[in-house]
């Protein structure tokens, strides 16, 4: 039987080339010749390119300075695929001349590699050839993969059509089933890359035959280092290791690096083979630390670690156990920690008996019902949030009847969930009190207000209007008690009960930094039975309440803020402590945001033990401009389901953003809030507070408060902070990401135009 295998492999790329042979080689152990069709489009393999831009002529620049080497590279990548890719005696240059071909096959395998990513071809379009669309034959697809997370807008129908021809369908990552599944209503099998079928063995076997000489770090950048840099400075530093750099990427990813250029696809392996330590951003020098059980770390692009799901990256590596090779997280390995090798293996063998036995039904034409799903191991705890949906809300802890939970901060300062296995009884309470694995329910539109406190002195030690206090103060004369935030004598933000109208000035105003809940979820239980309850938090904590106590009690009211997002406890403890130590005396205290100069300028004011006091603009501080930026945000923040007017509390506050000048111009340098009237409850309850109020249209109270609509952005150096953050000197690390820019930069920033700014960020990146 003969096969013939429509993918990408002529463009001088090491995981291009060695997916396609490793195709050919599965099919043949399988029993079929396959024949690599010669498709030549999009595809330009010369050294040296007509320059199109400034950053391609640069790029020429080096090409030419480098051209012997870079012509033995080239001279490597033709002799390899010569010598281990079959491929068809004629070229093709278009879908025409595939169609009036005379192709001698029994089926066509669209192959690996993004084939259906549609925004790679000049057209932005998918290319019907990968589809096989050229030939009426039975076709099956084994690991393509669409490469984005989401298709462009209007083009489902066109890819239900272009799958009508198949009667096996896999991918490579999750997202591209979910794409399938969206898209053409079609299952797929999410299945290996091709260079995974192939044992380690096996492609020794292909590999140059004269290694490196002695032990060296290697470093395969097909992008900027990024998150990886600490990792390849300290990995150096620590080992004494020279840095080979294999160049994808050609900038010099360490000072001291030695550039590779001229390898080949038999030189590349051979690297992998025979490195010490591997540190790599690319999909297929993943693949091959794995398959030559190489210690590494994987950096992936800003869009995987807000989307792991979407990630190739992350759906190999957490099918194997070892996403905690990706830096820049705070599940990251530790810089000398070895992954468990033989578990490794043992996941990859039974990952390749699935990849082979869909690929054996495929080319049979036998049905094919899916693998069976994995047999949980031994030892495996609850069902949880993953990381980048957990709140840290701590439920799933307070609801444990066993106290099984503990919540345990990871390298990036946030508190995640960790269960002890010899407490664990599976009884599956946690799971039913986890608020991010369940659906809420619409609510109404909330009534929206502006409001503000008629006490001058409340008000102003506020961060807006004093709204909060207002309804705190109704809930205290009734013999209620108020569950707030607040810092203590060591800057440590956690959430406490206050039974006195004196003590509500430790609630008031913002604190930019993600309480501890520890516990207080029970208090408030406790408390809830003799008594009326205020709790107020972001809208995840009050959600996670609501889970924990499994109703809404109605002597309980919510409160939840607008937020963008929760900063990093470790991060803020350990600038608390930097601040002490450039000071030489510790922290008494600070507002977050002061009203020295009024509401629209916030201050960051630290007062200390001495009694001194230090205030600026908040956003001209190391923290405020890193806070700004959301740099060191949890990471569901960043996808945030509350980010809506769909929230969880009675009541929702905010600071009233967007007001014209003549709205309220007695109040607005004292301060406004936002507030959202929710539910019933809290509508009856708003009627009797002391407050001024005047309606505001919701639509302008959203246009003030971004977050009412969506989540934040993830900056595109959060890894990159959280790397360094994992491995470097504090101080080194607010230096590098927390600075006021250079002079130049800020003079530029305030003349050039938004258009400007962007065309000379895009120049940069190419160059």
């Amino acid at each position: 039987m003969k096969a013939g295998l429509v993918t990408f492999y002529h463009l001088h790329h090491y995981g291009a080339l060695l997916q396609a042979v490793a195709t050919q080689r599965a099919l043949a152990s399988l029993g079929w010749d396959c024949e690599t069709i010669d498709y030549f489009v999009n595809q330009d393999n010369r050294i040296l390119k007509p320059p199109t831009s400034p950053g391609r002529a640069a790029g020429d620049a080096h090409s030419a300075l480098h051209y012997p080497a870079l012509r033995r590279r080239w001279e490597r990548f033709e002799r390899f695929s010569r010598t281990f890719l079959k491929l068809t005696a004629r070229r093709y240059g278009s879908w025409e001349e595939l169609r009036e071909a005379e192709l001698p096959y029994d089926l066509l395998v669209s192959g690996s590699d993004q084939i259906w990513n549609p925004v790679i071809f000049p057209d932005r379009r998918f290319d019907p050839v990968f589809f096989g669309t050229f030939s009426p034959l039975r076709k099956i697809a084994y690991a393509p993969s669409f490469g984005v997370a989401h298709l462009p807008e209007g083009m489902e129908e066109e890819l239900k059509g272009y799958l009508e021809g198949f009667s096996h369908l896999s991918v490579r990552e999750a997202r591209g089933r979910e794409i399938l599944r969206e898209a053409a209503g079609r299952t797929a099998e999410v299945v290996l890359d091709p260079t995974l079928l192939l044992t380690a063995e096996e492609w020794s076997a292909l590999a140059a035959e004269r290694p490196p000489r002695g032990s060296y770090i290697l470093c395969y950048c097909i992008a900027r280092p990024g998150a990886l840099e600490p990792y390849i400075r300290r990995l150096a530093e620590e080992t004494g290791l020279p840095v080979v750099q294999l160049c994808g990427a050609r900038r010099r990813v360490h000072p001291k690096a030695r550039l590779i250029l001229d390898a080949g696809p038999a030189e590349f392996l051979s690297l992998f083979q025979n490195a010490a330590y591997v540190c790599t951003n690319s999909f297929h020098g993943t693949v091959f630390s794995v398959q030559f059980r190489r210690p590494f770390f994987t950096g992936v692009a800003p869009a995987e670690l807000a989307e792991p799901e979407s990630s190739r990256t992350f759906s190999l590596l957490r099918r194997l156990g070892l996403t905690e090779r990706v830096v820049g997280k705070g599940d990251a390995a530790g810089l000398r920690d070895v992954p468990d090798w033989p578990a490794v293996e043992e996941r990859l063998r039974a990952a390749r008996r699935g990849s082979l036995a869909y690929l054996k039904a495929a080319l049979a034409g036998e049905p094919w019902e899916g693998a069976p799903p994995a047999a949980p191991e031994k030892g495996e705890g609850p069902v949880l949030a993953d990381r980048t949906h957990c709140t840290g809300c701590s439920a799933c802890r307070c609801a444990c009847p066993k106290d099984a939970i503990s919540m345990v901060r990871d390298k990036e300062g946030f508190a995640f969930p960790a269960v002890d296995p010899a407490k664990c009884v599976h009884c599956g309470v946690c799971t039913a009190a986890c608020p991010a694995l369940r659906r809420r329910e619409a609510r109404p539109l909330p009534a929206a207000f502006a409001a503000w406190n008629r006490e001058a002195e409340v008000r102003r030690d506020s961060t807006s209007g004093g709204a909060f206090s207002a309804l705190a103060d109704y809930v205290l004369e009734g013999g209620g008690v108020v569950f707030g935030a607040a810092l203590d004598g060591r800057q440590h933000l956690r959430h406490i009960a206050c039974f006195r109208k004196e003590d509500l000035w430790r609630l008031r105003g913002a604190k930019y930094v993600q309480s501890d809940l520890d516990g207080i979820f029970r208090e408030v239980k406790k408390c809830l039975e003799t008594r009326q309850v205020l709790f107020s938090g972001t809208p995840c904590q009050v959600d996670g309440l609501y889970r924990f106590l499994g109703s809404r009690p109605e002597n309980l009211t919510t409160c939840d803020l607008v937020c963008q997002g929760v900063p990093s406890p470790g991060v803020w403890e350990d600038m608390a402590r930097l601040i002490e130590r450039k000071r030489g005396r510790e922290l008494q205290t600070v507002r977050f945001r002061n009203k020295v100069e009024g509401w629209k300028n916030s201050h960051f004011t630290a007062v200390y033990d001495d009694g001194t006091v230090d205030t600026q603009p908040l956003f001209e501080t190391e923290y405020g401009r890193a806070f700004g930026r959301a740099l060191f945000l949890r990471p569901c923040c960043y996808r945030c389901p509350y980010a809506s007017l769909n929230r969880p509390g009675d009541f929702t506050l905010g600071d009233l953003w967007g007001l014209l000048p003549e709205e309220f111009p007695d109040q607005q340098q004292k301060g406004v809030s936002l507030l959202l009237v929710n539910s019933p409850h809290g509508s009856h309850i708003f009627d009797q507070l002391r407050l001024s109020r005047q309606p505001f249209p919701v639509e302008r109270a959203i246009a003030g408060n971004p977050r009412l609509a969506s989540p934040i952005a993830q900056p595109p150096d959060r890894a990159a902070f959280f790397a360094a953050y994992a491995l470097d000197p504090f101080d080194q690390v607010v230096r590098r990401f927390c600075a006021l820019p250079p002079l130049p930069v800020r003079a530029a920033g305030k003349v050039l135009s938004p258009e400007a700014k962007a065309r000379l960020k895009r120049i940069l990146k190419k160059g």
